[in-house]
């Protein structure tokens, strides 16, 4: 994590995402701007936040796991998302691990000023209605798409996810960013029918696999199977 010191880049980025009003001038004095790399850590699970995170740029992984070291991913978040929202409201320590995919740049903003000067700002508090109750109603969506549709769906949905506008090159071989095992826990199958499925999407031109990478061959066409479900 490097903190980026440019505040015309911060502006720029409040504007293009019409966020001025939400972090007024008051906060925004405290707002300070983070890039990451892919697969840094943006927080971990069980970690008590001291800041609240706002996406202005990359894609990044949300995952949890368990005792048994076991990994689940839940999402992938794409500009505008907020890390740290529930936990600031509910004053309870991260649900879950979020790293960086692709280079990402975040907003953060320490608890202390948002208690300061955004409890009572209504534009700030909207904001961060409208993200949690929106993240609610896409886990709704996740839970009934994971029961309801086949895993040639499910696995394009992904595909399309993960991917990035500037590459639709997967690299298998960094587990932090893409790791098939993980891709079965998600879209709910065991990991032989996920391959069986990834040999039929290669078979059909779909994808083209190689030790270390996937390589999207045919987006449009994945859209088409996946039908304008993702996991995002």
């Amino acid at each position: 994590m490097k903190e980026n010191l440019d505040r015309t880049q911060l502006d720029m980025y409040l504007k293009a995402h019409q966020m001025e009003n939400v972090f007024h001038p008051p906060l925004r004095e405290y707002l300070s701007l983070m890039d990451y790399e892919p697969g840094e850590l943006i927080c971990s699970k069980g970690e008590q936040p001291q800041y609240l995170y706002v996406l202005m740029k990359g894609k990044i992984k949300i995952h949890t796991s368990s005792a048994e070291g076991k990994t689940l991913i839940l999402s992938f978040k794409s500009p505008l998302e907020a890390i740290g929202d529930i936990e600031y409201i509910q004053g309870a320590e991260f649900l879950n691990t979020v790293q960086a995919v692709t280079p990402v740049t975040m907003i953060a903003i320490h608890h202390r000023w948002l208690n300061k000067y955004g409890k009572e700002h209504p534009p700030l508090l909207q904001f961060l209605l409208e993200i949690i109750t929106q993240k609610f109603y896409i886990k709704s969506n996740l839970l009934s798409f994971n029961l309801m549709y086949p895993v040639e769906v499910r696995l394009a949905s992904y595909l399309l996810s993960v991917s990035v506008d500037d590459s639709d090159v997967l690299i298998t071989g960094n587990r932090s960013v893409f790791n098939l095992l993980d891709v079965a826990n998600l879209i709910g199958t065991s990991y032989r029918h996920l391959n069986r499925v990834m040999q039929k999407f290669g078979e059909e031109g779909l994808v083209e696999r190689h030790r270390g990478f996937i390589r999207i061959l045919d987006k449009e066409r994945l859209r088409a199977i996946a039908n304008h479900n993702i996991y995002e």
